[in-house]
């Protein structure tokens, strides 16, 4: 299937992993079929028309929606997001480890995002955090009772392991400051610098008084 067949859903704040509402806002809505499909399914070195196709692809507002559909629905062939398929086949290789906070930020808003192994990971750890029942996260996850449960008690068992390892830091005490004693010198202005105090010299009784005697 070489073009996407696109809906215009309502506004609800939730997108389904195979939502394409997006494409109407797309640069390269309203194209021809063929001519879409000759500008984004070149030939591998047709260069001049995955030039046209980047083109139009630089300054279209969904330029990432476009790229994470067809990473999501393992689309190989052609050009999408900007890039080409050796561009994207990075992408897709290392997709399971891909880490986006703003997915994981979505999922907690409520929007049926496509997490990746290391997202889902995440989504875990914060649910703990969080305070999440398993019944919470078995509905956000849709997994079963039991396996939102275990996955909560790996993430406490992470935690319980890295406080063990490292340590829980504590509050530091804060100190008492003292009232100075009655009569005695009065503190120093900031950045002032006091005069350091000198020992008073005694005057023995028979001493001399010099030029005064």
């Amino acid at each position: 299937m070489r073009h996407i067949t696109t809906h215009d859903a309502p506004a609800t704040g939730l997108r389904s992993i195979g939502d394409t509402s997006w494409h109407t806002q797309g640069a390269c809505h309203g194209m021809d079929v063929e001519d879409a499909d000759a500008v984004f399914f070149p030939l591998p070195r047709d260069h001049e028309a995955i030039a046209e196709a980047k083109e139009l692809c630089g300054w279209c507002p969904v330029r990432s929606d476009c790229l994470n559909f067809a990473l999501e629905n393992v689309l190989k062939e052609g050009i999408w997001g900007g890039l080409t398929e050796a561009e994207r086949r990075p992408w897709h290789d290392g997709l399971h480890q891909r880490l986006d906070y703003r997915r994981v930020t979505s999922f907690f808003l409520g929007r049926d995002v496509h997490l990746t192994e290391a997202e889902r990971q995440v989504v875990i750890d914060h649910a703990y955090v969080r305070g999440w029942r398993p019944d919470r996260l078995a509905t956000a996850l849709q997994i079963s009772h039991k396996h939102a449960r275990d996955l909560l008690r790996q993430a406490a068992n992470k935690v319980f392991d890295r406080d063990r390892t490292y340590g829980v830091p504590r509050p530091k005490k804060k100190r008492k400051k003292t009232a100075p004693a009655a009569g005695g010198p009065a503190p120093a202005a900031p950045g002032t610098q006091q005069p350091a105090a000198r020992p008073a010299a005694s005057t023995p009784a028979h001493a001399s008084l010099g030029k005064a005697a």
